[in-house]
């Protein structure tokens, strides 16, 4: 399938809009090369060198925004660009590819990310009076979008990078300002679709709750009348919506999830191939490896080195 690329337009620079003070505070925040964690759990920073090749990764549900560089992501046939004007969002967690395109010594690559918190979302929609508003049987739409940063959401982000540098502001100011940053992706040109996931009784928001349940259930036998139970679908609804959200299976989404894992338990745990597919669900190691081969690109053991002899070189790298 020839994949398309997606990205909103880009919109004219303005002098108000300067997406350098953005690139500023990321570079204090992301010192080291890879994942930065910061002062507060739900704000990470990425910063790279060099481009990175595409390479499969399960990511939670987030808002992406790069100061500098750009990326692309890779799902159901389709590619979605972003970059200093446009920002990056999963409604879910999803399992994509992800290839950093511009990235170098002098101009690393440099990106946040905002993980969605359901519960958040939810409240925000009661303040602005949406709790149970929508059609709630509308058909769930997929899990990805890009948008244009516009000048209201780059403020909110610079507010909440600022109060990272303060000791007390990310534990006094913070979660009003993650608030202030999701009510501005909810209003924004494609917030319906992050919009859906939280209305209560949605389709959307019944196939989240799949998705999460999933997630915790991975290395369980696949039950699929139990996921259209919690779902409260038929099967066959199941099915076909979540393939509309996910661009894939209920079964290939866990065996993605389940590689994932397993790839975590052999990198980090130093798990072999045969114990870690028998922990996140697999009855057969040939099976394993041929499925984490057609994913990765590699067996389980080139992929663990190759891994391993990354983070020898950049030891700072946590992702």
């Amino acid at each position: 399938m020839t994949e398309a690329l997606y990205s909103a337009p880009t919109p004219p620079l303005t002098a108000p809009f300067d997406p350098r003070g953005l690139v500023s505070l990321l570079d204090r925040l992301a010192p080291a090369v890879g994942t930065n964690t910061t002062a507060m759990p739900e704000v990470e920073v990425t910063r790279a060198t060099e481009p990175r090749p595409r390479a499969p990764v399960v990511t939670q549900a987030c808002i992406c925004i790069v100061a500098q560089g750009s990326k692309r992501a890779f799902h159901g046939g389709e590619v979605y660009s972003y970059d200093p004007y446009h920002y990056l969002v999963l409604s879910v967690p999803l399992p994509i590819e992800g290839q950093i395109v511009e990235a170098s010594p002098d101009k690393p690559y440099l990106a946040l990310r905002l993980a969605v918190d359901p519960l958040m979302l939810g409240e925000l929609l009661f303040d602005m009076g949406e709790g149970g508003a929508g059609d709630v049987n509308r058909r769930a739409r997929r899990g990805i979008f890009v948008s244009r940063l516009d000048e209201r959401l780059l403020g909110s982000v610079v507010r909440l990078l600022r109060a990272l540098d303060h000791p007390l502001d990310p534990r006094i100011l913070g979660r009003e300002l993650l608030r202030e940053t999701l009510y501005h992706v909810l209003t924004g040109e494609q917030g319906d679709l992050l919009r859906a996931v939280a209305v209560a009784n949605s389709r959307a928001h019944r196939l989240a709750g799949v998705l999460r349940y999933l997630q915790a259930h991975y290395e369980e036998p696949l039950d699929v009348g139990t996921l259209a139970r919690e779902a409260a679908m038929s099967p066959t609804t199941l099915h076909h919506q979540f393939r509309a959200m996910t661009a894939t299976s209920p079964v290939q989404y866990l065996k993605t999830i389940r590689l994932h894992q397993a790839l975590r338990l052999m990198l980090h745990d130093g798990f072999g191939a045969a114990e870690a597919a028998y922990r996140v669900g697999y009855g057969s190691p040939s099976q394993f490896s041929r499925e984490f081969k057609r994913l990765f690109g590699a067996s389980p053991r080139q992929e663990v080195e190759r891994l391993a002899a990354e983070r020898e070189q950049l030891p700072e790298l946590t992702r």
